[in-house]
């Protein structure tokens, strides 16, 4: 099943024109049965749409507001972050606010917002029935209804909070829905949508052939755009992203994103931080099982090590003892290739598949951003430096082989 996936997400990311050079014989026999199933999905995208306009789907209203952070994309376009800097924002602003999330795969992106969140006034809900665990949230903790205050938009919701009191009542004030774009059936204030400046569109077909939940015209319902890892790519990549979202929706607000590390923390002893300076010079195996791996290679690449290799496991991978025994194997060829003890970095989402295997952990390493925030994209053809949305994701380093029996 692994192979699968692999074999076709990179269909779904390779040109048309380059198919032929680029894909294995089994891939070129995938595409005909993946083209016909991407054909049905586009038949039942506007069925479904049609459905709700004619009421005969519902659609659920909270008594809150609601901002939706999506994707037109298969993952990877840094929701997770968005969402969390969202939570940590209104909770600063004096607004309780309330996250609903489906809990993909063991509800591993779920987690990990829990312990980001410890301590914060942040509610998480978990479930594929996201309005049923809103309800239940609801009646658990009551809600402030900014129309009730006189607040008929979130802007002003927003304004009369930082204008009072910072005190966060424990009371929902707001719902922020994780993944919420092609959720129809919740009303949202609203429509947040994130793009993968590294690979905004794939090769432009709708899944499973590619990489598209909805055609690019779906971005007329978008409020805001948000172009993550912005520094990953050239300026004028950004622009072309920019240019073909304005065609869509020429008066939609275009924001960025990027990964920012500052420090490592060593694993059973986590308020040990290490410098980032710790993994220049270094031989370096990248592990992750998340949707953008390139981006993660990336930037442990900017950090300076000697060589930086890797192994990419599917978006939310349940790692096996043969994955650990893969792993070992790479490290002992490079090892040997380069005569050095390889130091192994994975994810934080990574980590947690790794508990049957305590044996493997050595030192964790936490990239933390600073406060984020937001800055047109407009400012990229002005003389002012380009300042951008800074978000983070945590992450381990394994080194001494040692401790992996090796």
């Amino acid at each position: 099943m692994e192979k699968l996936r692999k074999m076709v997400n990179q269909i779904a990311y390779t040109p048309q024109q380059n198919r032929l050079s680029k894909l294995s014989a089994l891939q070129l026999s995938l595409i005909p049965i993946l083209s016909l199933a991407s054909t049905l999905y586009s038949f039942a995208l506007p069925l479904r749409c049609r459905l709700y306009q004619l009421g005969l789907l519902q659609k659920n209203r909270l008594p809150v507001p609601v901002i939706s952070v999506g994707n037109l994309t298969w993952g990877g376009n840094g929701k997770t972050p968005m969402v969390e800097f969202l939570a940590v924002w209104l909770s600063a602003a004096g607004i309780s606010p309330l996250i609903l999330t489906r809990g993909y795969s063991g509800a591993d992106e779920a987690k990990m917002l829990q312990r980001h969140l410890y301590g914060t006034p942040v509610k998480i809900g978990v479930g594929a029935n996201r309005a049923n665990t809103a309800a239940s949230f609801l009646k658990r903790y009551g809600y402030i209804s900014p129309w009730k205050h006189g607040d008929t938009d979130l802007e002003g919701l927003l304004s009369n909070r930082k204008q009072g009191s910072c005190s966060c009542s424990d009371q929902i004030g707001i719902a922020i829905l994780d993944d919420g774009m092609q959720h129809s059936s919740f009303w949202r204030d609203i429509e947040i949508v994130m793009v993968n400046a590294m690979i905004p569109w794939g090769n432009h077909q709708l899944i499973p052939l590619g990489p598209l939940r909805e055609p690019l015209t779906a971005l007329t319902r978008a409020d805001i755009v948000v172009i993550h890892h912005a520094d990953l790519v050239s300026e004028k990549d950004v622009e072309a992203i920019a240019s073909e979202i304005q065609k869509v929706k020429n008066s939609l607000p275009i924001f960025m994103s990027r990964l920012a590390p500052l420090y490592f923390l060593k694993a059973g002893n986590t308020p040990c931080k290490l410098a980032l300076m710790d993994i220049s010079n270094t031989l370096v195996l990248c592990v992750s099982a998340i949707a953008s791996a390139d981006s993660f290679v990336e930037m442990i690449k900017k950090l300076g090590p000697v060589f930086a290799d890797r192994l990419d496991f599917s978006d939310h991978h349940l790692f096996q003892a043969k994955d650990i025994d893969m792993i070992k194997m790479r490290l002992l060829n490079l090892q040997s290739e380069f005569a050095m003890k390889p130091v192994v970095v994975v994810t934080e989402k990574v980590s947690r598949s790794f508990k049957t295997y305590r044996p493997f952990l050595f030192f964790v390493s936490v990239v933390r951003r600073p406060y984020p925030y937001l800055v047109e994209i407009e400012r990229l053809s002005s003389n002012t430096s380009l300042e951008l949305l800074t978000s983070y994701y945590n992450f381990l380093v394994f080194t001494d082989l040692d401790l992996l029996g090796l």
